[in-house]
Order: structure tokens, then C-alpha cells, then sequence
């Protein structure tokens, strides 16, 4: 279920800069994944984007070929029934420092989300500042919804991106690639394989039949 948040406002400012865009709210409590009223019988009927410029509800492929052409328009995946988003998209437009990315079928995404866990046992290393979810690596929060939360809290992070800020974020992303593999075990642990879109397989080989040679005689005996 997406956090319900109770101060809801458009802008958080401090020091006159924005620390989150005013999209990101409506975004984090967006319901994804719903047959589209309109496009029901199409084939890619699920609505599962969301347009930044809009701030509105979900819609399908068919809503955005025609409502949103020219709109900044994110996509939204799930795995384990959670809605994620690709980390190669949304770092475009948001700075998500201190947010555990995870790497589904070769995508890295992160959680849009707090998820449900039990408490995290004893010997844990990294856990999220507001939800206490055990995490891979020294990160922060688990998700983009907990980093807002974190914000609201302590005022000591920013979703907005700057010209430093893109550069850091970059910068770790170039990082964490490096420990992808430390990354694909936590796929098997997630159970996080379902529902990613997983790539197109390629062409089985061309079973063609080769030409044989021309056999040869064995010679006679003397």
C-alpha cells in the first residue's frame, strides 16, 4: 500500500530551494497497475506510467501516444507485487542519494514504497533511517517514500537536482555498478524476478542442414 501522507503540500523549500518537486507527492500515492477505462480491450491497457507535468492519475501506453506526446512521462514496473521504477529514468529528474537501489533482471530500480518486513534480527549492518527495513548497503532509506519521509523529519536531504548534486549522483551510481553481482543475490533473496518485463530472447539459432561431403572409398588391399 503507498505511504498516505498527512502535511501535504506542493513545495518544501528551505534556504529558498526546493527540496521536493511537487510531483513527487502524487506520485507516491498514484495506484498503478489498473485496466485503463478507455483502452480496456487494447493489449497494453495497464496503466502504469505517470506524467510529471500533469500530476495526475496512471495511464497506459495508448493514453500517453495521445495525451501526453510531448509530456515528461515516467514508467512505473512491479516486482514482488511492489511498485519500482529504473534508476536510469528517475535519476533524470530526481536526486535519490541515500536511496538502497536494487538490480531486477539486469534493470537497477529502485522502490517507489516502504515494504512490509519483519523486524530485522540482530547482526544486521544497514537498516532505513524511518522504517527500520534491513539494507545491502550503507544507504539511508529503502525507498523514494522514505526519503521523503526522512525529509519532512529532518529537513538534511534533498530530492532536487543541482549541478552537484547530479554530478555525486553519478558519481555513485558509477560506484555500485562496480558490485553489481554483491546486488543480483538480493534478486534471489526478494524473490524479485516477477513482473519486470523481463528482455525480449533472442532468435533460436538457424538449424539448417549442412551440405555432407563426398565420401570416399576406402582403398582395396593388394
Amino acid at each position: 500500500m503507498p505511504i498516505l501522507f498527512v502535511y501535504y503540500q506542493f513545495f518544501w523549500f528551505e534556504q529558498g530551494t526546493m527540496l521536493v518537486p511537487p510531483w513527487l507527492e502524487p506520485l507516491l500515492n498514484t495506484s498503478f497497475f489498473n485496466v485503463c477505462r478507455i483502452h480496456g480491450d487494447a493489449a497494453r491497457s495497464e496503466c502504469n506510467m505517470f506524467c510529471l507535468d500533469c500530476n495526475e492519475n496512471a495511464f497506459c501506453f495508448y493514453c500517453r501516444s495521445s495525451k501526453h506526446k510531448d509530456h515528461q512521462v515516467i514508467q512505473i514496473r512491479r516486482s514482488s507485487y511492489h511498485d519500482v521504477v529504473r534508476v536510469a529514468e528517475i535519476q533524470k529528474v530526481l536526486d535519490i542519494s541515500g536511496v538502497q537501489t536494487y538490480v531486477i533482471n539486469s534493470a537497477r530500480v529502485l522502490f517507489l514504497n516502504e515494504r512490509p518486513q519483519p523486524k530485522s534480527g540482530k547482526g544486521v549492518a544497514h537498516i532505513c533511517e524511518i522504517c527500520g527495513r534491513s539494507l545491502l548497503d550503507p544507504f539511508r532509506f529503502c525507498s523514494l517514500g522514505c526519503k521523503l519521509v526522512g525529509i519532512k523529519r529532518n529537513g538534511d536531504a534533498s530530492f532536487t537536482l543541482d549541478a552537484k548534486n547530479e554530478a555525486s549522483t553519478m558519481e555513485g551510481m558509477s560506484r555500485r555498478s562496480v558490485s553489481s553481482r554483491h546486488h543480483q543475490e538480493e534478486e534471489l533473496r526478494e524473490g524479485s524476478q516477477q513482473d519486470m518485463y523481463p528482455a525480449t530472447p533472442s532468435p533460436p539459432a538457424s538449424n539448417a542442414r549442412r551440405r555432407k561431403g563426398i565420401p570416399h572409398r576406402a582403398p582395396f588391399g593388394s
